[in-house]
């Protein structure tokens, strides 16, 4: 690890080279009439001309980018990829299950049969060892470390935020609500996997989510600086005999002092670091093709706030989206979002709101698709909590008008946590334009966001913003829209009205009032 922090180190005072692609002049060649050229020639320009000025930029080719449709099938292509890596496995993740033997054992087989293969890991550090003295992510990962030495360097992320005097009042679960490592990268050489799934065996098999493919040596090699700079503010996790099975230290080599021995000087490293590494990724090397051999445009796009310093924020994921929705200036712009915990960010609720567009679609989980239905404690609420923000954004739709041209549907498969039930966690924004010849997706956003108030203000996000002409991949984003409303049921204020099982408590109305910036 101390290698690849001076690299990292290195890297920072070095711009990243990385493509910049040129203004595309083909994009709308499946346009109907003049007229519409114009418009998705503009809109399209506009957006990737405003999103290149502050994100780094990088170009696909036909076939290398793929989309996977079915929590099995996300597992079989991470076993896949790691029995087959040969340099290095970078993964980003929430957590790692409990109960998820099959996926230790592989990576360690891997590992064993190649001893020139690295595996680095990044956890949350809260939900990373919930469950301690127990089994929990970290005794689990621990295991790795013991097996296969300085080849696996394992990182939990721990808030800032999460000061000694904060720990010791908040009990432990709770204090997740502070802030988490909430990215979802995967990475297995030069091709990396987005999600907003994490490792366990419901995101593995009976929870919906997405999850794209990108097969591209410098979009990976900037994932996994990305997952590098973020485990360079880490603690390092050690296997332990003790009854924990692991322990964790700040190793001196780590790019910032401990946040706990001195804060400051954590969150000014740290804003450092970051703005070097969004700044120095800014490359404008140009190759010489066409938008036909290269027909996709994608933005990595982040959230990375409570690692700044107040008021020196320069991360670009709220930034970029709000750009791209602020540009849907014309009725034939058509958007889908989706997000499972639905708590939808003012602003860009605002932008979807007063857009123009002649039909919007937000789909979100059931009651019974969220994971939390029927849990143990406060949070067996938590979908109640999800139902009445659903109400009142349909309230808003109403207020403003759209009732005509934004509908919302409901996800709902069987019922979670019974035989065949799945839960949803899917979250995304996808763009259409409903002039062209071809009204498929055209733009989509993947990644770990669920567009709330708290991912812009307390966990750390990753996601990238995808603009295609690839008309192969704009049929597998729509297969991915359409697979997800084969589930997908319209509900409207008058269900409220007419629907016992939809009222909702005071209780729930005024704790979602207060604390809905923390779900």
């Amino acid at each position: 690890m101390l290698r690849n922090l001076t690299s990292l180190r290195s890297c920072l005072n070095n711009p990243l080279k990385v493509i910049s692609v040129p203004q595309s002049r083909d994009l709308c060649s499946t346009m109907s009439s003049e007229k519409s050229k114009k418009i998705s020639e503009s809109f399209v320009n506009r957006v990737k001309s405003r999103l290149s000025s502050f994100n780094p930029q990088f170009l696909f080719k036909r076939g290398e980018i793929d989309v996977l449709h079915s929590p099995e099938k996300f597992y079989e292509t991470i076993k896949s990829k790691i029995a087959s890596a040969e340099d290095r496995i970078f993964l980003a993740s929430l957590y790692v299950g409990t109960s998820e033997e099959e996926l230790i054992d592989c990576l360690s087989s891997a590992l064993s049969r190649n001893k020139k293969l690295k595996a680095y890991f990044l956890l949350d550090g809260l939900r990373g060892t919930r469950e301690s003295p127990k089994a929990c992510s970290a005794s689990l990962l621990s295991r790795l470390v013991d097996e296969h030495g300085d080849r696996v360097d394992f990182r939990l992320y721990r808030t800032p935020a999460l000061t000694r005097l904060k720990e010791a009042l908040i009990p432990r679960r709770f204090n997740e609500g502070i802030g988490l490592q909430h990215m979802k990268i995967y990475g297995f050489d030069d091709e990396v996997i987005l999600s907003g799934a994490n490792l366990s065996k419901d995101y593995f098999t009976n929870r919906q989510d997405r999850y794209y493919c990108f097969k591209s040596k410098s979009f990976a090699d900037y994932f996994f600086m990305l997952h590098q700079l973020v485990s360079g503010v880490s603690y390092k996790v050690a296997f332990s005999s003790s009854e924990k099975r692991y322990k964790t230290l700040w190793p001196s080599s780590n790019l910032a002092p401990e946040p706990n021995s001195d804060q400051s000087a954590f969150y000014r490293e740290c804003s450092r670091l970051l703005s070097d590494f969004l700044d120095k990724a800014k490359g404008d090397e140009m190759i010489e093709s066409g938008s036909s051999l290269y027909p996709t445009s994608v933005f990595p796009i982040s959230q990375f706030t409570p690692l700044f310093e107040k008021r020196k924020d320069l991360s670009t994921e709220k930034r970029s989206i709000l750009t791209v929705l602020s540009e849907m200036k014309d009725q034939s712009i058509n958007w889908t979002f989706t997000a499972g915990y639905f708590n939808m960010l003012p602003s860009i609720k605002t932008l979807l709101l007063r857009s123009p567009s002649e039909f919007g679609k937000v789909i979100t989980a059931s009651p019974h698709a969220n994971g939390f239905f029927e849990s143990k404690g406060v949070s067996k609420h938590l979908p109640n909590a999800y139902l009445y923000l659903c109400q009142k954004f349909l309230k808003d739709v109403e207020k403003s008008g759209k009732n005509k041209h934004i509908d919302v549907f409901e996800w709902k498969k069987g019922i979670v946590n019974k035989p065949g039930g799945w839960s949803y966690h899917a979250k995304g924004i996808w763009l259409s334009e409903s002039d062209l010849d071809d009204t498929r997706p055209a733009l989509t956003i993947i990644g770990s966001s669920n567009y709330t108030r708290r991912a812009y203000s307390l966990d750390l996000e990753s996601n990238a913003l995808i603009i295609t002409n690839d008309s192969d991949l704009r049929g597998k984003m729509q297969d991915e829209i359409d697979n997800i409303m084969t589930y997908a049921s319209k509900v409207t204020l008058e269900d409220f009205k007419t629907e016992e099982e939809r009222r909702i408590s005071t209780g729930v109305k005024m704790a979602t009032s207060l604390l809905g910036k923390r779900l």
